[in-house]
C-alpha cells in the first residue's frame, strides 16, 4: 500500500523540448524507484490544472505514460493520482489497468476519483454531469472494475453502465490495490470504506483528524475493519540541499506562473512562498513529520518546482523515507 508516493503533476520544464520530455520524466521515475518511494504516480488529466498553469501547457496521457515508465523502473507501483472515472468506460479501464499490471510485472495500482475538472470535459467532448451523477457513476464503475480485477466476470445493468459477464483476460499478475482520492466525508470516504484499499486525502492539514474520524465511522457502519485501509495525505514540496537553493528554485517556478516574489514586498513574497513547503531536508522533514502526527499512514507528494532537476526527487525520497522510519 502507498506509504510514500511520488506524483508528477506537470510536464512543462525550463529548456525542455518535447523530444526531450520523456527523458526528464523517466529520470524522475528512476530516482523515485531508487530512493524509497513505493509508488510513482501521474495525473490523469488532459489539460494542465489552473493552480499549476494555463490549460495549454504540456500534459501527457496517463496510462500510455505509466506503461512506458514500467520499462524504466523495477520496484515502485505505478498509478494515476487519480484516474477521472468520467473519462473511460469502466470495463475498458479495468482492462487498461490490468494490462499495466502485466507489462509492469505486477506493479499496477488503480487510483480513481469521480472527476471534477469541467473545462477539459467540455473542451474534449466528455460528458460532465452533476456532482451527484459523477458519484453515482463512480460507484457503479467500482463494482465493475473490482469484479473484473478479481476474475468474477461481473454483470451489471446500472443506471449509467451496463456490462454482461465481462471477461478480463489475461488476469492481473497481482491483486491490484484500489485507492480513492479526495476528502469528501459523506460520499468519497464512504466509497473508500465500502470498496477501496487506500484513501488519499486532499484537504487542509487541520482537517485530517476529522476526515479520519469520518472514515472510521463509515467503516464501523459497514462492518469494515478500519485497520485494513491505508490513508495517505497529498502534499507538495520543494526540497534542495540548502534552504537558499530551495527558495531560488521555488521562486523560479512562481515567476513562470506570474507570481514573481522578486516583484513583491517582503511580506507578500513570504506569503506566496508559504504556499509550497520548501527548504533543506531538515525543514521538509519537519513539515511532513507534522503531517504524520495527525494519524495518517503516509504521503503522496509532488515537486512541481524542481522535480525536473536531477537529484531532487532522490533527495525528497530519502528525506521522507527518514520521516516515515522515525
Amino acid at each position: 500500500m502507498t506509504k510514500l508516493g511520488y506524483q508528477m503533476p506537470n510536464f512543462t520544464y525550463p529548456g525542455t523540448a518535447p523530444a526531450d520530455l520523456f527523458g526528464v520524466v523517466t529520470r524522475q521515475a528512476r530516482e523515485a524507484d531508487e530512493s524509497g518511494f513505493d509508488t510513482v504516480m501521474v495525473m490523469d488529466h488532459f489539460y494542465q490544472l489552473p493552480m499549476l498553469g494555463p490549460p495549454e501547457l504540456e500534459m501527457m496521457e496517463c496510462y500510455t505514460l505509466l506503461a512506458a515508465l514500467a520499462q524504466h523502473t523495477s520496484n515502485v507501483r505505478l498509478s494515476a493520482l487519480v484516474t477521472g472515472n468520467t473519462y473511460r468506460n469502466p470495463a475498458i479501464l479495468a482492462k487498461t489497468v490490468t494490462t499495466l499490471d502485466v507489462v509492469s510485472g505486477g506493479r499496477a495500482q488503480l487510483g480513481i476519483g469521480a472527476g471534477w475538472f469541467e473545462l477539459e470535459h467540455r473542451a474534449l467532448g466528455v460528458e460532465f454531469g452533476t456532482f451527484t451523477e459523477r458519484f453515482e457513476k463512480l460507484e457503479e464503475a467500482l463494482q465493475i472494475i473490482i469484479g473484473m480485477f478479481e476474475g468474477d466476470q461481473p454483470t451489471l445493468d446500472g443506471k449509467w453502465y451496463e456490462v454482461s459477464e465481462a471477461i478480463n483476460s489475461p488476469a492481473p499478475l497481482s491483486r491490484i490495490p484500489v485507492m480513492i482520492g479526495g476528502g469528501g466525508e459523506k460520499k468519497t470516504l464512504r466509497l473508500v470504506a465500502q470498496y477501496a484499499d487506500e484513501s488519499n486525502l486532499i484537504c487542509g492539514v487541520d482537517e485530517i483528524p476529522r476526515k479520519l474520524d469520518a472514515l472510521a465511522a463509515h467503516c464501523e457502519r459497514l462492518e469494515r475493519d478500519r485497520s485494513e485501509l491505508t490513508v495517505s495525505y497529498q502534499g507538495i514540496a520543494c526540497v534542495a540541499p540548502t534552504h537558499d537553493q530551495a527558495v531560488a528554485e521555488l521562486d523560479s517556478m512562481l515567476a513562470s506562473r506570474g507570481m514573481d516574489p522578486a516583484s513583491l514586498g517582503e511580506d507578500d513574497a513570504a506569503a506566496v512562498r508559504a504556499m509550497v513547503p520548501h527548504g533543506d531536508p531538515d525543514e521538509i522533514g519537519e513539515v511532513f513529520a507534522g503531517y504524520l502526527a495527525t494519524g495518517i499512514d503516509g504521503f503522496t507528494v509532488s515537486a512541481p518546482a524542481n522535480g525536473h532537476i536531477e537529484g531532487r526527487v532522490g533527495l525528497l525520497g530519502e528525506t521522507l523515507s527518514a520521516v516515515l522510519a522515525s
